[in-house]
């Protein structure tokens, strides 16, 4: 199947990643523990494969040019990781919510925000809260756009889930 994605089959390398998406999946449920992450590595490695599609040998084995991509990508993240955690920047209260008739709406954000990564927080605030342009987020995180663009969409889903939730059980 990686030989007919290397000769620009788009619909043999949707096959191709579809197919290794699980495998990703697997070796990295067996490397970290956080299991937030598993989703942004994975990602990552999704489009890594892409990009190096070109370098497998036809003639040798996929899974060892697969594990190399995963390492490599997963070394990577956590060190962005560990980077991002020395200059993260840490608010000390979440921001005034208050809207007239509401109850307890700053305790339901803060328990949504406690749901998702700290690389989609981080996101969040870099791109909502303080205003920064997918580039600028781009320069102070680390990684691409798409993971940014990515992460912050997972972000506003998940709150989406846990605030909607929240209402749900309110009313009934």
């Amino acid at each position: 199947m990686i030989a007919y994605a290397q000769s620009g089959d788009l619909e043999a390398l949707q096959i191709l990643l579809k197919d290794i998406g699980s495998l990703i999946t697997r070796s990295l449920q067996r490397r970290l523990s956080d299991i937030r992450d598993i989703e942004d590595i994975c990602q990552e490695v999704l489009v890594a494969v892409y990009k190096s599609r070109r370098t497998y040998q036809p003639n040798r084995p996929i899974e060892p040019w697969l594990f190399a991509i995963i390492r490599k990508d997963t070394g990577n993240h956590l060190r962005r990781n560990q980077k991002r955690l020395a200059v993260q920047i840490q608010l000390e209260e979440l921001p005034e919510l208050c809207n007239e008739g509401t109850s307890g709406g700053e305790l339901e954000l803060r328990e949504a925000l406690e749901q998702i990564s700290s690389a989609q927080v981080e996101a969040l605030a870099l791109s909502k809260l303080l205003g920064l342009s997918v580039d600028q987020a781009i320069r102070r995180t680390g990684t691409s756009a798409s993971s940014i663009k990515v992460r912050v969409h997972r972000a506003y889903q998940s709150l989406k889930r846990s605030l909607l939730g929240y209402k749900h059980v309110a009313r009934t």
